[in-house]
C-alpha cells in the first residue's frame, strides 16, 4: 500500500559552517534531556531544539508519570494495564522492559530535583483511564510536565559538557557511503553565534523530536510539533512502524467550531479523580461501554464520544466535575482550573464543553529495546519513536516514563562505545518542497479523512487531496517551506498506513471496518520512504505475529 509521492530530501541552501560532536540529541523535552544528561559521560553532547529549550510537548503534560511505586502495586499489574490498553500489538519484553525498569527512573528524576506531590510523605499517586491502581505521580496538581521539565533543564544548565543550540530545526541526516549516521544538516533562525544552514558531523544521533500533532486541525500538541524528526528519519531509510494509531485525547476543551492549532487537555486526572461525561441532557453515556466506564481507555473513551456525537448531531459532550467543589479545583487542578476559566468556563459551577483531538502517536520510528533504529548510529526515544510499548492505543500516562526510561537504555547501550566518526558522503538525491501555505488545507483534510473516524474512501480522498497540495509551486527554503514538507511526508506515509490496515483496532477506528480482525491482523505494519523516480512514495509491509492470550480481549 502506497501514499502520495513526496521529496527525497529537503531543498535547502548548502551549509555554510560546520562542526563536529560526539553525540546530536534532536529535542528538548524528557527523552531528549535526559539522553543528554546520560550521553555526557560518553564524550561531547549538542542539544538541537527547536524554540527554546523548555518548549516541547513535555511540559504542557498534565496528569502525570506512571509506575508501579505503590507497596500495594506492581510491575506485573502495570504490565498487564499496559498489553489490555494496547490491543494486542504491544511488545511484551518492551513493556516488561518498561514497567520494570520504570520505578527506578522516576525515583533518579526526583533524585535529580523533580518535585511531585506527596500526601504525608508519601507519594500522592492516582489514578487514570485503563489503570486498575493509583500509579500516577503528579506534580502542581496538574503540571507534571512543567516540573519535569524545569528539572531536567536546570540540570542541563549545571552541566558546561553539553551545548546547546535553541531555535534551530534540523534538516536532514548526513550519512555515510553505507548508509550508517555522519550527523545531520540544521538552520539556525538567527540566534545567537550561528546563524543560517550547517552541517554537524557525529558520531550517533539521537531523535527525541516529539510529536505530530499538527498534522491535525486540532491538537493538543505544541506549534513545534510538525514531525520533523520522523519525515527526516523516513527520508533517510528509517523504518517507521504503527503509524496509523493516532491517539485523540478524548477530553480537550472545546472552543468552538472555528478553533484551531494547540487546544486546551482538560487531563484524564479529571476523571481519574471522579469526573464523569455526560450529553447535552445531562445523561452519563459511558456506562455499559467499559467495565471502567468514564476511566476506560483512551481509544474507548474517544470512539464513545464521537459515537454520541454523531447520534445527537453535536459537536461536543461535557464533563461535570462540579461536585469537585472549589477547593479541590484549587489544589488538585489549578492549570485547567485557570485555562477553562481564561475561556470563560469555571468547572466549579459548570459543566466543561469536550471534544477529542489529536493528542499522542503511538506510532513512530521502530527502534530495538536499546533505542537502535534501522539506521545504524541513528537512536530514538519519546513521542517520536515506536519501542513497542504503545501497540495500537498509549495507556495513559505512559508516555512520560517511556521516554525517561529508554533514553536512559540508549545511554546504557552506548556506554559499549561509541561508533567511529565517519565521512558523509554528496548526497545526490533530488530536493524538493513544499508550499508553505498548503498547511492549513492539509490540517483539514487530514481532520476529516484520516481523524478520530476513517474509511477507505475517506482515507483515498484526504490521499488525492494531499497529491494535488504537494505539487502546488513552492516558495523560497525556509522554516515554513520546511515543516510544510514533513507534514506532508508524514501525512502520506498515516494516509498509507490506515489505508493498508483493514480493521479497527486500539485508536485505529475504520468505519467500514468496524471490527478487530485478529486472524488477519494481528501484527505490525512497517513502513519505509523509498525512492521512485524524482520522488518518494510510502510503502507498507506487514510483519505478522503471535498475541499473548491475556491481550486478546484487551
Amino acid at each position: 500500500m502506497t501514499g502520495p509521492a513526496v521529496p527525497q530530501r529537503l531543498a535547502a541552501p548548502e551549509p555554510g559552517w560546520t562542526d563536529t560532536v560526539d553525540v546530536v540529541v534532536i529535542g528538548s523535552g524528557i527523552a531528549g534531556l535526559t539522553a543528554a544528561l546520560k550521553a555526557r559521560e560518553l564524550g561531547s553532547v549538542l542539544v538541537v531544539t527547536k524554540d527554546v529549550v523548555a518548549s516541547g510537548s513535555t511540559q504542557w503534560a498534565q496528569g502525570g508519570i506512571a509506575a508501579a511505586l505503590s507497596p500495594e502495586d506492581s510491575p506485573e499489574e502495570h504490565l498487564q494495564d499496559t498489553l489490555v490498553a494496547g490491543a494486542g500489538l504491544c511488545d511484551p519484553d518492551a513493556v516488561r522492559t518498561l514497567v520494570t525498569e520504570g520505578p527506578e527512573a522516576v525515583r533518579d528524576l526526583i533524585d535529580l530535583g523533580a518535585r511531585f506531590d506527596t500526601v504525608d510523605g508519601d507519594l500522592s499517586l492516582t489514578r487514570e483511564g485503563g489503570h486498575h491502581r493509583n500509579r500516577i505521580a503528579h506534580a502542581g496538581g496538574d503540571a507534571t510536565g512543567a516540573e519535569i521539565e524545569r528539572a531536567l533543564v536546570a540540570a542541563v544548565k549545571r552541566a558546561p559538557d553539553i551545548r546547546l543550540i535553541e531555535h534551530a530545526l534540523v534538516i536532514d541526516l548526513l550519512t555515510a557511503e553505507d548508509g550508517a549516521v555522519a550527523g545531520v544538516t540544521l538552520h539556525v533562525m538567527g540566534e545567537g553565534q550561528l546563524d543560517g544552514v550547517g552541517a554537524i558531523r557525529s558520531r550517533v544521533v539521537i531523535l527525541a523530536s516529539g510529536g505530530i500533532g499538527q498534522l491535525y486541525a486540532a491538537t493538543t500538541n505544541p506549534s513545534v510539533s510538525t514531525g520533523d524528526g520522523m519525515a527526516l528519519a523516513l527520508r533517510a531509510g528509517a523504518k517507521v512502524r504503527d503509524l496509523e494509531f493516532v491517539q485523540f485525547h478524548p477530553t480537550v476543551l472545546w472552543l468552538g467550531k472555528s478553533a484551531r492549532g494547540q487546544q486546551p487537555l482538560v487531563s484524564e486526572a479529571v476523571r481519574g479523580e471522579g469526573a464523569f461525561l455526560v450529553d447535552h441532557e445531562g445523561e452519563r453515556f459511558m456506562q455499559g461501554q467499559h467495565e471502567l466506564a468514564d476511566l476506560a481507555p483512551r481509544d474507548i473513551v474517544a470512539k464513545a464520544i464521537m459515537r454520541q456525537m454523531l447520534a445527537t448531531g453535536k459537536d461536543h459532550v461535557f464533563l461535570d466535575a462540579r461536585h469537585f467543589g472549589d477547593e479541590k479545583w484549587r489544589v488538585r487542578f489549578p492549570t485547567i482550573l485557570a485555562s477553562c476559566r481564561s475561556h470563560g468556563i469555571d468547572p466549579v459551577r459548570e459543566l466543561i464543553p469536550v471534544a477529542p483531538a489529536c493528542h499522542y502517536s503511538s506510532g513512530g520510528v521502530w527502534t530495538d529495546l536499546h533505542g537502535q533504529t534501522s539506521v545504524p548510529g541513528l537512536y530514538a526515544c519519546g513521542e517520536v519513536a515506536c519501542t513497542g510499548v504503545h501497540g495500537a492505543n498509549r495507556l495513559a500516562s505512559n508516555s512520560l516514563l517511556e521516554g525517561l526510561v529508554f533514553a536512559r537504555r540508549i545511554a546504557d547501550h552506548l556506554a559499549g562505545g561509541l561508533p567511529e566518526l565517519r565521512e558523509p558522503i554528496h548526497d545526490t538525491r533530488v530536493r524538493g518542497l513544499v508550499d508553505a501555505d498548503v498547511v492549513p488545507e492539509l490540517q483539514r483534510v487530514m481532520t476529516v479523512g484520516a481523524g478520530v473516524i476513517r474509511s477507505a474512501a475517506g482515507l483515498s480522498e484526504a490521499g488525492a487531496t494531499l497529491g494535488k497540495l504537494i505539487e502546488q509551486p513552492a516558495g523560497e527554503p525556509g522554516t515554513p517551506g520546511w515543516e510544510a514538507t514533513n507534514l506532508v511526508t508524514v501525512a502520506s506515509a498515516l494516509i498509507a498506513a490506515a489505508t493498508a490496515r483493514e480493521e479497527s483496532r486500539g485508536s485505529h477506528w475504520r468505519e467500514d471496518r468496524p471490527d478487530r480482525d485478529d486472524a488477519r491482523w494481528s501484527g505490525n505494519l512497517d513502513l519505509t520512504l523509498p525512492a521512485d523516480g524524482d520522488r518518494a512514495v510510502p510503502r507498507t509491509t506487514f510483519v505478522a505475529h503471535e498475541i499473548e492470550e491475556n491481550d486478546r480481549h484487551g
